[in-house]
């Protein structure tokens, strides 16, 4: 039986809470082109979690992932990494956190074509000015299977190398939080697989939060939980996903959006 949204997406107070949102709401434009992207969100992302974030096209997915991750401003509510208020913080404060405390992956994999694969993924430090732990990116790169192509650059390298180079790179910092936004969007089903399975692993084996946004169901199956956005609002979450019963749930989605 599934638990009630406002039961299932409230924050657990017994679990650490990597990232949470309370009462957030995104507003675009006004009077006649104003759009309600999201409305009144209150969500917890626990630590050492695997959580996909789903719904139809438009539903505010990706909205509610640039807003927790302080990529995009609030119209209202607050957002939370660990401890932190993002609306206490300047332009700097809310840069270094963003630098030190959350990783990012992305569909275009955002790689500096002209850096080699080991100096893509040591960016973060090396603009940080910080020296990378050897042993902590050597455990990265054999996780994600790069240690023979950590001399060559992007335009050398699949498309799923370069993803694993994005999520190695995402890793490295040992960020509170990891956001992925339609990191497979670019792959084919092997390697996207692949490269869900590394963050599967992080999580698992490294104790990683990760939070991705996607339209795949065989992607949010990889997840520990599913939670559903509709018109800007969280309306459903489901635990121990299958990709056949994710999609199910967004069949049901997609007609109450047609006929609601």
């Amino acid at each position: 039986m599934t638990p009630a949204p406002c039961e299932a997406l409230a924050p657990h107070p017994t679990t650490g809470i990597a990232a949470a949102t309370t009462g957030l709401s995104k507003v675009y434009g006004s009077g006649d082109t104003r759009v309600v992207a999201l409305d009144d969100v209150s969500i917890g992302f626990r630590e050492g979690q695997f959580t996909a974030i789903m719904g139809p096209s438009g539903c505010g997915k990706s909205t509610l992932m640039h807003c927790a991750a302080g990529l995009d401003s609030v119209s209202s509510g607050s957002v939370r990494i660990g401890g932190t208020e993002l609306s206490t913080l300047g332009d700097r404060q809310l840069t270094e956190l963003r630098r030190d405390r959350i990783g990012f992956i992305f569909q275009a994999f955002n790689l500096l074509p002209t850096l080699t694969a080991l100096e893509n993924i040591t960016l973060p430090l090396t603009i940080a000015g910080r020296r990378p732990d050897q042993q902590w990116l050597d455990r990265l790169v054999a996780m994600v299977g790069l240690s023979q192509r950590l001399g060559h650059r992007p335009g050398q390298l699949s498309g799923g190398q370069q993803q694993r180079v994005a999520v190695a790179r995402a890793l490295v910092s040992r960020p509170a939080i990891i956001f992925g936004d339609e990191p497979t969007g670019n792959l084919d089903s092997r390697a996207g697989a692949e490269v869900l399975g590394f963050l599967r692993d992080s999580v698992r084996d490294l104790a990683q939060t990760v939070v991705m946004v996607t339209h795949d169901p065989v992607a949010a199956g990889f997840a520990d939980r599913v939670v559903f956005l509709s018109d800007g609002q969280l309306v459903d979450e489901m635990v121990q996903p299958t990709p056949e019963r994710v999609l199910d749930r967004m069949k049901a989605l997609d007609t109450r959006s047609r006929t609601g």
